[in-house]
């Protein structure tokens, strides 16, 4: 069963104070585990640490705009080494700007160490870094020689995974502009429209609405009835996502829909099962899928307070239908969000129950629930909805219809 709706009013976005907690977090869990310095490459790091508005990118194409972040734990204001400081430099003061970091190169890192030693202010000190190129990896211990190169990810994992008050606004906008956006969407889904031509409906209403990047290929994927009639898995399940391409649609074909936008910096989450059709029908067995699907999703939703752990999810979904295991096994039955589109906590994974049991839900935790119903012969419905974790349980930050199934 859903949550009551919050007559609460919604939180007013402060970018400000969001990118000061997020540091304040920061430099709280690198004074716990003592680290003096983070040096950070990854998209999602960079714009927590400093709120720089980097370029939705492949991520092998990033390397063409390097945005670094230097968060120093005396230091309240991060530092920022760009390329773009016109639209990613926030309102950073100039002497925290800095010209772009090319770590990539030997003689990229031969700078990164200087500037380390210069704004450090020592030789010695324990720096974390949250990825490493070739260069990296065999130049920075040369250059730095009384350093101590540690792992980042326990530092930033930490402070990541509970959210603050903007950081939930921001997802809960970015979750309402893609919901908004998919309702012209779905009533342009008859038959003879392309895959292809719901992507670029899309993706027009999103950016009319504010959206500020798109981070997922909208997935408007076609559901076989048997595991045969699509791509071999390695896993003997059906495929999950396809490329969208220029295929027409027919009438009546299932299609099970992804997409993800950012506002902000920060992901929303979209997912449904649709039927292709100007009047679009459920057979009874699609509707039982349905069901059942719902049942594991009020399952899951039941189980959500702090305290309660990622292997009490599991047990939870698996309690709701029986033996089989109601999410794609290559996939998470639950996954984070917030500056990237899947993030920690990562509930039901490959990395087994032991891992789950570590997972302890607290306040501020954002869950996206996606369980999967499949039957051979019939298909399958798959949907998301994303939970934000209570004090007292948990409040829905996703509000779509389940048309045509409901």
């Amino acid at each position: 069963m859903r949550a009551a709706p919050s007559n609460d009013r919604a939180p007013i976005l402060d970018r400000t104070r969001l990118r000061d907690d997020r540091g304040r977090r920061l430099r709280d869990e690198m004074a716990r585990r003592g680290y003096d310095a983070l040096l950070l490459l990854g998209r999602g790091n960079v714009q927590y640490a400093t709120d720089a508005d980097i370029p939705a990118a492949d991520a092998s194409r990033l390397n063409h705009f390097p945005t670094i972040a230097l968060v120093l734990r005396e230091d309240p204001v991060p530092h920022l080494f760009t390329a773009l400081p016109d639209d990613g430099a926030c309102d950073l003061p100039g002497d925290h700007l800095h010209e772009p970091l090319l770590p990539e190169l030997e003689s990229g890192v031969a700078a990164v160490a200087a500037q380390l030693r210069l704004l450090v202010g020592a030789s010695s000190f324990t720096l974390g870094l949250d990825e490493m190129s070739a260069a990296m990896r065999f130049g920075l211990s040369r250059d730095l020689p009384r350093a101590t190169i540690a792992d980042a990810s326990p530092v930033t994992a930490a402070a990541r995974i509970v959210k603050t008050p903007d950081e939930v606004e921001c997802i809960r906008r970015a979750q309402h502009l893609n919901e908004l956006a998919m309702l012209d969407v779905q009533a342009a889904l008859v038959p003879g429209i392309r895959q292809c031509d719901l992507s670029a409906l899309f993706l027009q209403q999103v950016f009319e609405l504010g959206a500020t990047a798109n981070y997922v290929n909208p997935i408007w994927q076609l559901v076989p009835a048997r595991i045969a009639d699509g791509p071999f898995t390695l896993t003997g399940e059906v495929a999950f996502p396809l490329v969208s391409t220029d295929r027409v649609l027919a009438e009546g074909d299932l299609l099970w829909v992804d997409t993800g936008i950012g506002y902000h910096g920060y992901a929303s989450d979209f997912g449904r099962t649709w039927v292709v059709s100007a009047r679009p029908e459920v057979d009874a067995p699609r509707r039982a899928q349905f069901r059942r699907w719902r049942e594991v999703i009020d399952a899951l939703l039941a189980t959500i307070r702090p305290g309660a752990t990622g292997a009490d999810l599991t047990r939870a979904a698996h309690d709701a239908v029986g033996d089989r295991t109601p999410w794609l096994r290559h996939l998470y039955v639950a996954h984070g969000a917030g500056l990237d589109s899947a993030e920690m906590p990562l509930v039901g994974t490959d990395l087994g129950e032991e891992f789950d049991r570590q997972i302890v839900l607290a306040p501020g935790m954002i869950l996206v629930l996606e369980p999967v119903i499949w039957d051979e012969g019939v298909g399958g419905y798959r949907g998301e909805e994303i939970a934000l974790v209570t004090d007292s349980g948990y409040r829905l930050l996703s509000d779509y219809t389940y048309a045509p199934f409901n």
